[in-house]
C-alpha cells in the first residue's frame, strides 16, 4: 500500500493507459446500432463506472472472486463482432440478456474453464484473434466514410483528409512516443483529431452543454434484459477469448511481479469475469476482460502493488459518475473515429498473427486448421448475403465468423491436429 498521493497519481496513469480501449467499445457498439446521443453517453459512463468495480474486484479479490493480481478490467473487444450481430437479429435487450447468462455461465463453470484451455491450442487462438479483427475493419471503414453509407456526404474528401490525419497522428504518437505518450496514442489521436475537426466545422457538441454534470448510472436502462438460448449461447462461446487473455494475463502479471499463479489463482480471475461481465450486462454495459496494455505498463514502471491497480479502478468510477464527459466522447466525428479505429482493429488482427508466429506448422496439421479456420470465419463478411435464406437461429449461428472459427478450430484441432501430415 503506498502513500494516498503516489496511490493516485500511479492509478490514474492505468485508468488514462486503458481509458481509450474502455470507451471505444461502447462508442462502436452505439454507432452501429444506430442509437440516440443520450443513449451513446450513458454507454460510456456505464462502462466506465463497471469498468472501475470490475477492476477492484479482480485486484482486491471479493471470497473466490478475483486473482488479487495487479489487473486491469476493461471492455473486451473480441465479443464486438458477437453482440453486433445478436443486436442485429435479437434487439438490444436480448445483447444484454446475452450478457448476463454468459457471465452467469462463466461464474459456475470457471474451474472448469481453467482447465479446458488445453483444446484451444495457439493455433485456434490465433486464428480466432485474426477474424476478430478483420470483422471489426468494416465497422471502421463505415466510420471514415461519416458513418451511414448511402448518406449525402459519405466518403467525402472532407472526411477521408480527417481520417487520415487521425491515423497520422496516431501512428506517430505509438511509433515515437515514450513510455506513457506511447501508451495513449490512442487517446491523443481522439483529442487532435477532434480539435481539428472542431477548427474546420466538422464538429457538432451540441449535446455536451445538455448533459448533466453528475449522474448516477441506473441498471436496465433499455428495459428488461431478454433471455434467448441461442444468442446466451454464442456469447458463452465466444467468451473463450476472455478465458484465454484472462489466463495469459495472470501467467504474464505473476511473472513480472514474482507471484505464483495456478489453477486456482485462475479460477478466481476467471471466476471474476463473469462476476464483472453479469453487472456489465445489469448496468447496460459489456462484457470483461484483463487488459493487455496494462500488463505492459506494470512491467515499464516496476510498480506492482495490486492496491494501485484498485485506485484505478476508483478513478473510472467516478468518471463514469460525470455524464458530460461521455457527452463529449460521444460527440467525437466519425471520421475521427474510424481512423482510431483502423488502427485498434488493425492491432487486434496482428495480435492474432503474432499468435500465429509461436505455432510449429512443419511436420503437422496446423496449416491445415488455421486454413479451414481462417476460411470459414471470413465467410461472413467477404459474402454477407451467403446465409440469407437461414432462418434466425441458423442465420446468427452461421453469420457469426468469431463462432465459425471457434467451431473448426476446436473440431479439426481434436479431429486431425495430433497426427502428422
Amino acid at each position: 500500500m503506498l502513500p494516498m498521493g503516489m496511490l493516485f497519481a500511479f492509478g490514474l496513469q492505468h485508468a488514462l493507459v486503458m481509458y481509450a480501449g474502455t470507451v471505444a467499445v461502447p462508442l462502436v457498439f452505439a454507432a452501429a446500432m444506430h442509437l440516440s446521443g443520450p443513449q451513446t453517453v450513458m454507454l460510456i459512463n456505464c462502462g466506465l463506472m463497471t469498468s472501475g468495480i470490475a477492476t477492484i474486484i479482480q485486484s482486491v479479490g471479493v471470497w473466490k472472486f478475483g486473482s488479487r493480481l495487479p489487473i486491469v478490467q476493461g471492455s473486451s473487444f473480441a465479443m464486438l463482432a458477437s453482440m453486433l450481430l445478436i443486436g442485429q437479429i435479437y434487439g438490444v435487450r436480448s445483447v444484454f440478456g446475452a450478457v448476463i447468462g454468459a457471465g452467469l455461465a462463466m461464474v459456475v463453470l470457471a474451474p472448469v474453464m481453467a482447465r479446458l484451455m488445453r483444446f484451444f491450442p495457439p493455433v485456434v487462438i490465433g486464428c480466432l484473434i485474426i477474424i476478430i479483427g478483420l470483422t471489426l475493419i468494416p465497422v471502421a471503414g463505415r466510420w471514415i466514410g461519416g458513418g451511414t453509407p448511402g448518406a449525402p456526404g459519405f466518403g467525402s474528401v472532407a472526411n477521408l483528409a480527417l481520417a487520415f490525419v487521425t491515423i497520422v497522428i496516431t501512428v506517430g504518437i505509438q511509433a515515437w512516443g515514450r513510455g506513457f505518450w506511447s501508451n495513449i496514442s490512442v487517446l491523443v489521436g481522439l483529442v487532435a483529431g477532434s480539435v481539428i475537426a472542431a477548427l474546420c466545422g466538422m464538429g457538432h457538441y451540441g449535446m455536451v452543454a445538455e448533459a448533466p454534470w453528475f449522474a448516477v448510472s441506473t441498471p436496465f436502462a433499455f428495459g428488461l434484459p431478454a433471455f434467448h438460448a441461442m444468442p446466451v449461447f454464442i456469447m458463452l462461446l465466444s467468451m473463450v477469448i476472455i478465458v484465454a487473455e484472462t489466463t495469459g494475463n495472470c501467467l504474464a502479471i505473476g511473472r513480472v511481479v514474482d507471484l505464483p499463479v495456478n489453477d486456482v489463482t485462475i479460477a478466481g480471475a476467471l471466476r471474476a469475469d463473469g462476476l464483472s461481465t453479469m453487472l456489465g450486462g445489469m448496468f447496460n454495459s459489456f462484457p470483461y476482460n484483463a487488459f493487455t496494455q496494462n500488463t505492459g505498463l506494470i512491467a515499464m514502471t516496476d510498480i506492482r502493488s495490486r492496491f494501485v491497480v484498485a485506485a484505478a479502478g476508483v478513478v473510472m468510477i467516478g468518471l463514469g459518475l460525470f455524464p458530460k464527459l461521455g457527452a463529449l466522447i460521444a460527440a467525437l466525428p466519425a471520421p475521427v473515429l474510424g481512423g482510431c479505429g483502423l488502427v485498434m482493429f488493425g492491432m487486434t488482427t496482428v495480435g492474432g498473427i503474432r499468435e500465429l508466429l509461436h505455432v510449429r506448422f512443419e511436420g503437422t496439421r496446423n496449416g491445415l486448421i488455421a486454413a479451414v479456420s481462417l476460411g470459414l470465419g471470413l465467410l461472413p463478411m467477404a459474402c454477407p448475403d451467403l446465409f440469407t435464406h437461414m432462418n434466425g437461429l441458423a442465420r446468427l449461428l452461421l453469420g457469426n465468423g468469431v463462432l465459425l472459427c471457434i467451431l473448426s478450430g476446436v473440431a479439426l484441432n481434436l479431429l486431425v491436429g495430433q497426427g502428422r501430415n
